[in-house]
Formats: structure tokens, C-alpha cells, sequence
């Protein structure tokens, strides 16, 4: 090899190029890194209802370190993601010296059960609010499922005058409901939203007028429901209004025991 000029020629010129590079990082690495490059300016955008000056601060004095150059972005949008209400975070640089934080909060929809809270993503979160809210219960696979059902639901007994306080989803996918005059709606687990909406109309036009409290509807027959009365519970008698067509049919009653199993749909 020693005696192939050529060959120790490009040698040299490979190492001379790799020492130069060396060199240039060096120098840009100490110039990032001196103090002339501060970061004197935190922007924080976003529509901010929960998340509070002093939470930013606190995040900014703590884990903001290094300058402009330096700053770890990862590891300061991971400090801005743990505040309880910030649902996303994204950050970006802008020259000279400001960084410019937008965060999206979490819009709260009901609690899931006592533990946590739902957004309107249908995600849960932890975070404490004052709100009068819906709760809901189900698995923990149907938090998106419970949550996109609820505006469906909530929809059909606007035309009702009556609103949700707790929407549950059984092991088995059955739905049921808890209006907030204490009144619990069974739907069962298939076409729950017709079932519902056939109720509320007959509901508003027909047994709104009765003047009398419904404890109890049970939507899951095949041509009617049945609802119960507050002081009939415990004699677990049961008014049957079947195929009533909004202000045309009055209802029928029957006994518990005239209903045979064979009549409810799951």
C-alpha cells in the first residue's frame, strides 16, 4: 500500500475532510450551547378554560431548560400533557427566541362512573370538576361506544322534555337508561334509537298528560312497551301501552303475569 501515491493521497484527503467536520461540529456545538440564545419567550394559544396561569408557569420554570437550540421539545411537551385537562400538545420554535405552545383541552361530557371523566372524544381522563353531569357505566372497551350513543339518545328524549343522568351498557350490550326524574328506560340491544324514539313521541303526546310519575319503561317489546308507577313497584304490576300511534290510541293495561317471557326481546 505504501507504495501507491495515489491510494495514501486519498487517504489523507479523507481524513483532512473528516477532521474538518469534526472541527465545525465542535464549534457549532459550542455556539449552540452558549448563553447568547435564550428562550425569553413561552406563547401559550388555545381555547383554556381549566388549565391555569400558574400550571404554565410552574411547567416553564421547572422543565424548560436549555436555550432556543436546545431545548428538549419532546420532554417539554410531555410536562405540558400530564396537566389533568390537556388533551393534546404541540410545540414549535420561532426564531429568535420564543416558543409557541398550543394546547387542547379535554371537553368534558359525563363521568365514568366514580373513577374518571369522559370527554367528547369519548376518551377518559382524570380531573376534578364541579359540573352537573351524566354518568356513565359500562366495560372499559365501551367508553367511545357509550359516549357516541349518548348524543343519539339525548336527541331522541329532547322531543320528550327529558334528559339523561345515567346511560349504562351491560356486558352483554344492552343499553339502559336513567332520565333525571329518576326514570329508568330498559332498550335493550337492538334498535335501541327506534325503540326510544317511539317511546318519547308517545311519551310527550300521550302519557306527559297523564299527570302521573313513571318509575319504569321497558322498550323491549316487539310492538309496545310497558311502564310502572312509582307505588306499583313492589306489587310488580306492569301497564302495557302496545301499538299506540301518538295522539290516536289510548293506552291498554294488563297484568304482570298476562306478559310472557317469550315477548321481550334481548
Amino acid at each position: 500500500m505504501w507504495d501507491k501515491p495515489t491510494l495514501l493521497n486519498w487517504i489523507a484527503s479523507l481524513l483532512f475532510a473528516l477532521s474538518v467536520l469534526v472541527m465545525l461540529y465542535a464549534a457549532l456545538y459550542a455556539v449552540v450551547h452558549l448563553p447568547i440564545f435564550p428562550l425569553r419567550e413561552v406563547k401559550v394559544d388555545g381555547q383554556l378554560s381549566h388549565v391555569s396561569r400558574e400550571q404554565i408557569k410552574l411547567i416553564v420554570d421547572k422543565h424548560l431548560k436549555g436555550n432556543f437550540f436546545t431545548l428538549d421539545l419532546i420532554k417539554a411537551r410531555d410536562a405540558f400533557e400530564k396537566l389533568p385537562w390537556a388533551r393534546k400538545v404541540s410545540l414549535r420554535r420561532r426564531w429568535p427566541d420564543r416558543l409557541e405552545v398550543m394546547i387542547e383541552e379535554h371537553q368534558e361530557l359525563a363521568r365514568w362512573g366514580s373513577i374518571a371523566l369522559v370527554d367528547t372524544h369519548g376518551e377518559l381522563f382524570q380531573a376534578a370538576s364541579g359540573s352537573d353531569l351524566p354518568i356513565f357505566y359500562g366495560p372499559s372497551d365501551g367508553v367511545i361506544e357509550i359516549a357516541s350513543q349518548y348524543g343519539e339518545f339525548s336527541k331522541a328524549l329532547k322531543v320528550a322534555n327529558l334528559e339523561i343522568a345515567n346511560l349504562t351498557l351491560t356486558p352483554r350490550r344492552a343499553w339502559q337508561i336513567t332520565t333525571q326524574n329518576s326514570m329508568v328506560v330498559e332498550l335493550g340491544r337492538v334498535e335501541m334509537q327506534a325503540r326510544l324514539e317511539k317511546f318519547a313521541n308517545i311519551y310527550s303526546t300521550t302519557i306527559s298528560g297523564l299527570n302521573k310519575k313513571i318509575a319504569y319503561a321497558d322498550l323491549r317489546y316487539p310492538n309496545g312497551f310497558a311502564v310502572r308507577k312509582p307505588a306499583e313497584i313492589n306489587k310488580k304490576s306492569v301497564v302495557e301501552l302496545a301499538n299506540i300511534k301518538p295522539a290516536t290510541t289510548k293506552a291498554s293495561v294488563v297484568k304482570a303475569n298476562d306478559i310472557k317471557s317469550g315477548d321481550i326481546k334481548k
